[in-house]
């Protein structure tokens, strides 16, 4: 059974592929820290992107994802940005939850995804 990880450190891989799967770990917006809900989530779905991309998947093989907004007055906002992303022939499971604090003050947003590869 292979296991393959990429951006990793000590603490955390920012993506690992097992078997048919890649698991991406929650991504916050570091080119966009204290931006707009939109620049936040539009610098996160570039990362997510990106990271897919490593792992051999895309967006269009995004099986489930989950979302944390500090406030949910913030979720039109983010859906705007979501919707003009996400491939609407192959929509993931998705849950969006409220979170009072993420890793720093900086952060509205973090999205993580799980997806297939190929």
């Amino acid at each position: 059974m292979s296991i393959t990880r990429f951006e990793s450190n000590n603490r955390m891989s920012q993506a690992v592929v097992h078997g048919n799967t890649v698991y991406l770990a929650g991504q916050v917006a570091q080119n966009a820290p204290g931006g707009s809900i939109s620049e936040q989530t539009t610098d996160i779905l570039q990362a997510i992107e990106k990271l897919l991309e490593q792992g051999g998947s895309s967006k269009a093989n995004i099986l489930s994802a989950t979302i944390w907004l500090t406030s949910m007055d913030d979720f039109a906002e983010m859906n705007g940005v979501w919707d003009a992303w996400v491939d609407t022939n192959n929509p993931p499971a998705r849950a969006c939850v409220e979170s009072p604090r993420l890793a720093t003050p900086d952060f509205q947003v973090e999205i993580m995804v799980t997806a297939a590869v190929g």
